[in-house]
């Protein structure tokens, strides 16, 4: 039986794999002998998340699963607060172990709206875990669309209201795939993702395609470690690295962060964001032992101090079920 268990997880990881594969050498396809230069390509607005500790499902399809109940999640963010046309995001997403507890199923949608643009995303999730050193190494994969819209509408605050550029409102849908593995176990956890394989551009038509590049790959590595200070205090040191291929002199995002957990009740922490130059802080309340409220608070203090009050984020995430309880509470 051992055997055949272990068969049949080679089986299935080989066919992850293979799907993956087909799907990029699908898209690659359609651009042989084209020009893939950064002149068309179009760069997609992604939200920074303050408090993606509680839903890492957001970065990592991997994650999905691991709270061990079905767990939802609603998220809320004002960026950039005074500055006219500044983003404003909201998130939803459900993921739940199955009956079979090595695999899981997860579901998120984004919307954001950022001067006269709106986009929208939903993508599924699905995970693979197997045990390792008392804790669990979970596979994820992830498939979807973005779905972005500008409307303009009102041109007269154009100087030459007959630019052609602005003539016509525009949309389109397109698909997208990620991979991600995340191991977690009572102490510790790290993680790794690549968001997105596929990127955008504009082709010579003046339509929107999908392509594929690596030297395109954002990559995404989280980790974090609990440490007891006593009975009633907890401390959670985390960090989150985004690096960008597409610029290999800096990471497009560096985030150090620190929570203290009171009584598994109070979450108290703050973060600093390099590329952004902002102090985050964060305070989070375990209402029950299903419900979490957070509230997240950025303060500049680089160049857009001098325009921005900061950005605030707001989340709820609820569990169902009956193996999230106080006597067996999950921080990661």
């Amino acid at each position: 039986m051992i055997i055949l268990q272990g068969y049949s997880e080679i089986y299935l990881m080989t066919r992850i794999r293979v799907v993956i594969i087909c799907f990029l050498i699908f898209f690659s396809g359609r651009i042989a002998g084209q020009d893939v230069s950064d002149s068309t390509r179009i760069s997609l607005a992604v939200p920074a998340f303050s408090q993606y500790l509680q839903n890492g499902l957001v970065i990592n399809p991997a994650y999905a699963g691991s709270r061990g109940a079905l767990s939802s999640f609603l998220w809320y963010r004002m960026q950039w607060m005074g500055i006219t046309g500044s983003p404003s995001m909201q998130s939803i997403s459900l993921h739940t172990p199955m009956k079979n507890d090595k695999v899981a199923l997860g579901l998120t949608a984004q919307f954001m709206q950022y001067g006269f643009n709106k986009s929208s995303s939903v993508y599924a999730s699905y995970a693979y875990n197997i045990r390792v050193w008392k804790g669990k190494l979970s596979f994820g994969l992830k498939g979807g669309a973005d779905f972005m819209k500008t409307v303009f509408p009102d041109k007269d605050f154009l100087k030459n209201p007959g630019d052609p550029v602005f003539a016509d409102d525009e949309s389109y849908l397109l698909p997208n795939i990620g991979t991600g593995v995340y191991y977690y176990n009572e102490k510790f956890f790290a993680g790794f993702s690549v968001p997105s394989f596929l990127s955008y551009r504009r082709t010579g038509t003046g339509t929107v395609e999908a392509f594929h590049s690596f030297s395109n790959y954002d990559l995404m590595f989280t980790g974090g470690a609990l440490f007891s200070i006593s009975g009633l205090l907890k401390f959670k040191p985390s960090f989150l690295v985004d690096y960008s291929f597409q610029d290999t002199k800096k990471l497009s995002r560096l985030d150090i962060s620190g929570n203290f957990i009171l009584s598994d009740l109070f979450w108290l922490g703050a973060s600093w964001r390099t590329n952004e130059k902002v102090i985050v802080g964060i305070v989070q309340v375990q209402i029950s032992q299903q419900l979490m409220l957070g509230l997240s608070y950025d303060y500049p203090v680089g160049k857009m101090n001098s325009y921005s009050t900061g950005s605030s984020e707001f989340i709820l995430r609820y569990e169902f079920g009956s193996k999230v309880s106080a006597a067996n509470p999950r921080y990661f």
